[in-house]
């Protein structure tokens, strides 16, 4: 396999990314085709699987050897030994109730994690981006997270589940932690978490039922940033997830969201 830039690699990804979300914001507002995935508040809507196609079709022009996993559509398998990893509309929930909070994540991986990645937060006009051996950056200007040294004085992000008994789950979880933190966010678009997080607007984020392209990018950005990144086990009903955090309070944090 040639060898490959991990600058050009973020370079690709971050021009297809304004692209797709350029593309989200012209329809944003407007009503469209909507349809539910795994419940009946699960949806998704034709701006997401336009937008896959979209940057489907970019990446097999630029790379039709590179494998591809997205959200909407199946996988394609690859020869070259990289992978795309593709949420189009990350906050689909959010983009159809007209609030603007919601991003294109997209990311390259090979055999031993990311690459490279990018958060592309249209609505603000925000680019995060990181490689495995760069820093991380918001448009152009590199970032680091908050140095939080005490879980007490921390602002945390979360995210909840679509279905119900995940989310009687989840409150649980939050029962014990909110007197613990600063405070508790929730926002909705787990990719723009990991962003803000890196950026220090939050301390730390965790949430369980996160896919793997919801958390490619972000994670990688986040690391770059300095946080320590945490996989959380899985807690019947809700599937294993991720935490992130300063590494001075990532383990106190873990063991409060950990049943």
């Amino acid at each position: 396999m040639a060898a490959v830039s991990t600058d050009d690699l973020l370079e690709l990804a971050t021009d297809i990314a304004h692209d797709a979300g350029a593309g989200l914001r012209d329809v944003f507002g407007r009503t469209l085709e909507i349809s539910a995935k795994s419940t009946p508040t699960d949806l998704v809507s034709e701006a997401d699987v336009s937008t896959e196609r979209l940057i489907r079709a970019r990446l097999d022009a630029a790379r039709p050897d590179d494998a591809i996993v997205g959200e909407e559509d199946d996988d394609r398998s690859g020869t070259s030994g990289l992978r795309w990893v593709v949420d189009p509309l990350d906050g689909t929930i959010n983009f159809l109730f007209g609030i603007p909070h919601w991003c294109v994540s997209i990311a390259c991986e090979d055999s031993d994690g990311a690459l490279a990645g990018v958060v592309f937060d249209p609505m603000r006009g925000e680019t995060w981006t990181a490689t495995r051996d760069g820093p991380a950056a918001v448009d152009g200007t590199p970032i680091g997270s908050r140095d939080c040294q005490e879980l007490g004085m921390a602002m945390v992000a979360t995210g909840f589940g679509y279905d119900a008994a995940v989310r009687e789950s989840q409150a649980h979880v939050l029962a014990r932690l909110l007197p613990r933190v600063r405070d508790l966010r929730r926002f909705g678009a787990a990719a723009l978490d990991l962003a803000w997080t890196a950026s220090g607007r939050f301390d730390a984020y965790f949430e369980r039922g996160v896919k793997h392209w919801d958390v490619a990018a972000g994670a990688l950005i986040c690391a770059r940033a300095g946080l320590s990144v945490r996989a959380l086990a899985p807690a019947p009903p809700a599937e294993g997830g991720m935490l992130v955090a300063p590494p001075a309070i990532a383990d106190a944090l873990l063991a409060l969201v950990s049943d």
